[in-house]
């Protein structure tokens, strides 16, 4: 299981950079910066939810706190790519890379860490599983 989490999770990565793609030159050109983040940003936790109920079949859990820990696990491969890929290889500060936080600045990227958390434990209610 361990393995097709990590698996899936480089697909939720493509479906990241698609979205960021689509941000960048059809969404933000007609809403500006703003607006454009936060639809994208919906956007992208819509996908990766709807990618994790299309991919439970093969993620296969065995129960809710399987699918707990693959939430847990795609959060700490996400913020590890975000953060250290995105110092280390994409050379931006630390200080940009932790503007999409700031939620008092209307920016809402949080939302794509929590489904990513979330979606396999609701996808797992979802399909019928117990609790624990």
């Amino acid at each position: 299981m361990l393995l097709r989490a990590t698996l899936f999770w480089f697909g939720l990565m493509v479906l990241a950079i698609a979205n960021g793609t689509l941000r960048t030159f059809a969404i933000v050109p007609y809403t500006g910066e703003r607006v454009g983040h936060w639809v994208s940003t919906v956007l992208l936790a819509t996908l990766i939810v709807l990618a994790t109920w299309l991919g439970w079949p093969w993620l296969a859990p065995r129960n809710a706190t399987e699918a707990w820990r693959i939430g847990i696990g795609w959060t700490l491969l996400t913020l590890a790519f975000e953060f250290l890929a995105g110092h280390y290889l994409f050379k931006k500060p630390w200080s940009v890379l932790l503007a999409d936080y700031d939620l008092s600045n209307g920016r809402i990227w949080i939302l794509v860490l929590i489904s990513t958390l979330l979606a396999p434990w609701m996808v797992a209610l979802m399909r019928g599983y117990k609790l624990g």
